[in-house]
């Protein structure tokens, strides 16, 4: 029988006191409805009161049942001197009074088990195997570092005994893949994309990781440079230091990081090695403006528990990344007084000041997540002891015949499915891990830790945790963070890298090269063995340095053999660069998929694409019909259709009532043709009469103009300019007649075997003069019919040999030519924006007329597609449509008008057919009211209109009736009209 905690007597006394308060407000409320205060009521609210009391000591006292103790083993460090294990173990402790004192009717009782480490991996193992053996305890809660636990852990796989680790946050243990290991911790590769989000956030490209030389710091390394590199940055160097360093060993490896470009530092051991490091880091200067040093949560989370002031003040301006514990009232006013008061009294005073970290909130809640679980097995099983092996020799060793523990499993699967509200935050396994994964970015300043912003999962980094504003994890930016005193007292953010005061000059590579020497040409003066590095490629990067807010020391050399050969190509110079021979590359070198695996390439400063260049010959050669060539077949086809039909318009506008357009069929046809195409030189002699018609022919006069003055332009230009045309324009064209091709780079000869080239069609030059000359013989004679590479290269051919050649493409798409940098080079951004500054200004064109001055004869035929071959419809059809509209809306209105004129043949009650019959006729004839026709003409007109009656007769027969004009008018016409009309139906 176990004794129950005297506290539970105070949790009677509490409940009691709860229960009179209640009883008191019933009461009041009585008085206040004004029941009687009976005697009877009183005697009922204390007899309730007397079984209350009494159920509470019932369950508070020891029941009848047994209570089963359960042995549970700690493996800490209990050195005099190690402050954080006791504090660690009095957390511990109180968890498990805490839970009982809450829980005093649970059958099971947790025992404590403690054994020290004595900071030894053997020693750790031993304690373990001891606890195992002898104590039979059913877990164990330790031990404190990565390579004791991994040793602890391999024994409770033997044992069945789960293992507990609350203060191991390495990655690898989760690597020995053992269903009996817990880790109540945050790992360490949680943290690493934070610290890649901070990188990202500042621009930085490049971080020196310092770790300890053990499990702990190498394992967080593969984590650490896969979470950089998907945020641009690498690790260029690995600062590895033993935990037994002399400081002389530490300011060795220090002042080596000095020397180099890169000035963010991520540190990764323990407290007190980290102490060491930044002591001597601040005594040489590396805690100056321009330094970056961001501490991992393991050094951040323990500066709580520190008193060495010295060290805190040592780490002004220093970035920590930290986890986040969320503030509340049962953590901050009711635990940690409550602890505090009880660890002073179980230690001296005067020891040390007491302070609680994260480790020790972690603690707490290990102890309380295995108290629940060995409750719930306890409940469901009576089986708790180890079971022998069977296996194990007689004279095996201790380990051969470890026992195995029939508790186990099922305290596994318990603590597997264990959750609640800890003090640390919210107690949840997922693969036995804690899932613990916000974190704070703290700055430390003056000794004391500054929260500058937050990092979730879900968010990214962000200042204020459940805040709205943030730009979330794909879109990471300072911004996101508070404002920061950097290292110096500065703050400026730093740029993540410096040039080194005693580093070494930039070591570029240049390409050595035969031809094409305009873009890099190497001289070496002979008397003075010095090299001369000049060109085009040269002259960009010089003028982009220029740009620079900053000196950039550097130095020319010469990618060749000893004897001025070229040592490589441009892929031999770029895994060159990759493997640190050279710091850059400044050339003519094309940024291709292959060598961007290898280096960083630039903005390109070139033209890109892959084009050719081809012979020219005259395409207007003077034929007998060079005349048709303005125009192309389709603007013939539509002014000759116009013509007719503008011909057909005036006829009809004009026949009736224009004596041009009058007499037989063929003579009004040829009128009209003539009429209209004479038009086009403005020869017409025949007058139109018509408003309407004239509107038309205004139009269409217009339109002519601007066809003659287009005609006359073009053909002039035609007889009189040599106009140049290429004499191939597709390189399918060269490779169905199986034409040779020329090429220069390499790659580009890769390209044209994918197309189809033959090998054997295919050949190389290196020089301008080359070039020429292959061209010049041509296919046929052993040349080649055209050559096809990188438009630079050819833009540099056609400025020397610009009258014979012309350029046609671009065929192939590429990125143009670039300087190369290393892998996560710093200076690649800022090269990168000064050469965009650079082509994007007047420089640019000086620095090309300089390497690329044509020839005073040149003519600029680098733009072969102008259009040859004439005119068309389409750079006219809003003329054409204006004509048309406007004779189509002519020949409505005329015909409109006619029809309305003669409406008494439509109201006549003669036949359809013999009614149209009769607009036609009327149609064909003279329009005798219209002012053109002469009084003899209209007087020969009615006698004709009006059968068996003199002319004579007739007009003095309208004349006598006072209306002098009617024969010229409509109604005269309407009588002839019905005359007609009648004779039509008699008939």
């Amino acid at each position: 029988m176990v004794a129950v905690p005297d506290k539970r007597f105070t949790y009677i006394y509490t409940r009691a006191f709860k229960f009179l308060c209640h009883l008191q407000k019933s009461q009041n409320m009585i008085n206040k409805a004004k029941y009687p205060s009976s005697l009877e009521n009183k005697l009922a609210l204390s007899f309730m009161f007397f079984l209350f009391l009494s159920s509470s000591i019932t369950l508070a006292m020891p029941q009848s049942k047994t209570i089963i103790p359960v042995n549970v083993g700690v493996v800490l460090d209990d050195h005099i001197h190690s402050r954080a294990q006791k504090i660690w173990l009095s957390c511990i402790k109180m968890a498990l009074f805490d839970f009982y004192a809450s829980n005093a009717h649970y059958k099971s009782r947790v025992v404590l088990k403690v054994r020290d480490s004595k900071r030894n991996v053997v020693h750790a193992a031993a304690a373990a195997l001891d606890l195992i053996k002898n104590e039979k305890v059913r877990a164990i809660i330790g031990p404190v570092t990565t390579m004791e636990t991994s040793f602890v852990i391999n024994l409770g796989n033997e044992a069945h005994v789960p293992i507990i680790s609350f203060s191991s946050t390495s990655p690898s243990l989760t690597s020995i893949r053992s269903s009996y290991f817990f880790q109540f911790a945050q790992n360490d590769s949680i943290q690493v994309e934070v610290i890649s989000s901070i990188v990202k956030a500042f621009g930085w490209r490049q971080v020196v990781p310092i770790y300890i030389d053990t499990a702990y710091g190498e394992a967080i390394i593969p984590y650490l440079t896969d979470a950089l590199d998907e945020v641009g940055a690498r690790v260029p160097y690995r600062s590895v230091i033993s935990p037994s360093a002399t400081d002389d060993q530490i300011e060795k490896e220090l002042y080596k990081l000095m020397t180099m470009q890169t000035r963010v530092f991520l540190v990764h051991m323990t407290t007190s090695l980290c102490s060491r490091v930044l002591y001597k880091a601040k005594a040489i200067g590396m805690m100056s403006e321009g330094y970056v040093w961001i501490m991992t949560s393991g050094i951040t989370n323990r500066l709580r528990m520190t008193d060495d002031f010295s060290f805190l003040n040592s780490l002004d301006g220093i970035l920590g990344v930290q986890t986040y514990v969320p503030k509340t009232k049962e953590l901050h006013q009711e635990f940690i007084p409550r602890w505090h008061l009880q660890f002073l009294k179980d230690t001296p005073a005067n020891s040390f000041s007491a302070n609680l970290d994260v480790f020790a909130l972690w603690a707490y809640d290990a102890a309380h997540a295995l108290a629940i679980a060995i409750e719930e097995v306890t409940w469901s099983t009576s089986n708790i002891d180890f079971q022998k092996s069977h296996t194990a020799p007689n004279n095996s060793t201790d380990l051969e015949s470890l026992a195995v523990s029939q508790y186990g499993p099922k305290l596994c699967k318990a603590l597997s499915t264990t959750r609640f509200n800890g003090i640390a935050g919210d107690f949840r396994l997922v693969d036995r891990q804690l899932q613990s994964s916000t974190f704070q970015i703290v700055n430390i300043n003056g000794g004391a830790t500054r929260t500058i912003g937050f990092w979730t999962p879900e968010n990214g980094l962000c200042k204020k945790l459940g805040s709205s504003v943030n730009t979330g994890k794909g879109s990471i930016s300072n911004g996101n963070l508070g404002p920061i005193i950097w290292p110096g007292d500065s703050l400026s953010v730093p740029k993540g890298w410096e040039i080194p005061t005693n580093g070494k000059k930039l070591r570029i590579a240049v390409p050595q090269k035969v031809g094409f020497t305009e873009f890099v040409k190497i001289t070496k003066d002979p008397s003075t063995n010095i090299t001369d590095v000049s060109g085009f490629s040269i002259d960009v990067f010089e003028a982009a340095l220029e740009i620079l807010p900053y000196a950039l020391p550097y130095e020319f050399i010469p990618f060749a053999k000893p004897d001025g050969t070229t040592a490589g190509n441009n892929n031999d110079l770029c895994y060159q660069v990759s493997i640190g021979n050279f710091d850059a590359i400044v050339g003519d070198t094309t940024i291709t998929a292959n060598r961007s695996l290898f280096v960083d390439f630039t903005m390109p400063y070139t033209e890109a694409g892959i084009v050719m260049v081809v012979p020219v010959r005259d395409s207007n050669r003077k034929s007998a019909w060079a005349f048709l060539k303005p125009w192309r077949w389709d603007l013939w086809f539509t002014t000759a259709c116009f013509f007719l039909f503008i011909g057909f318009v005036v006829w009809v506008l004009e026949h009736r009532i224009n004596k041009h357009f009058r007499g037989p069929p063929s003579h009004q046809v040829g009128t009209s043709i003539w009429f209209s195409f004479s038009t086009m030189v403005f020869a017409q002699t025949a007058r139109v009469v018509s408003n309407w018609a004239r509107v038309v022919m205004i139009i269409w006069i217009f339109v002519l103009l601007v066809l003659t003055i287009n005609y006359t332009a073009s053909l002039t230009s035609l007889y009189t300019v040599q106009k140049l045309q290429p004499t191939v324009t597709d390189i399918k064209d060269l490779l169905k007649k199986g034409e040779k091709v020329g090429h220069v780079r390499n790659y580009v000869r890769d390209m044209l075997k994918q197309k189809g080239f033959d090998d054997s069609k295919l050949k190389r030059f290196t020089t301008v003069e080359e070039i020429d000359d292959a061209l010049s013989k041509g296919s046929a004679n052993g040349g080649v019919a055209g050559v096809i590479d990188e438009t630079p290269n050819l833009k540099l051919f056609l400025a020397k040999y610009c009258n014979k050649y012309t350029m046609v493409g671009p065929f192939f798409r590429t990125d143009g030519f670039a300087f190369a940098f290393p892998k996560g080079s710093p200076f690649l951004q800022d090269v990168s924006q000064a050469v965009l500054n650079v082509t994007g200004g007047d420089k640019i064109m000086k620095i090309e007329n300089k390497w690329f001055k044509k020839e005073s004869s040149c003519q600029d035929l680098t733009n072969p597609n102008i259009n040859s071959n004439g005119l068309g419809v389409d750079s006219f059809w809003v003329l054409f449509l204006i004509v048309a509209g406007a004779s189509i809306l002519a020949l409505i209105i005329f015909v409109v008008s006619f029809i309305y004129r003669h409406k008494v043949i439509w109201s006549s009650e003669a036949s359809i057919w013999c009614r149209i019959q009769k607009m036609l006729t009327i149609f064909n004839e003279k329009d005798l009211s219209y002012h053109t026709f002469n009084i003899n003409e209209k007087e020969d007109e009615v006698t004709h209109a009006l059968p068996n009656s003199s002319p004579e007769s007739s007009v003095h027969q309208n004349l006598n009736q006072g209306n002098s004009n009617s024969v010229f008018s409509g109604s005269g016409e309407q009588q002839a009209a019905r005359v007609s009309m009648s004779s039509c139906c008699n008939s």
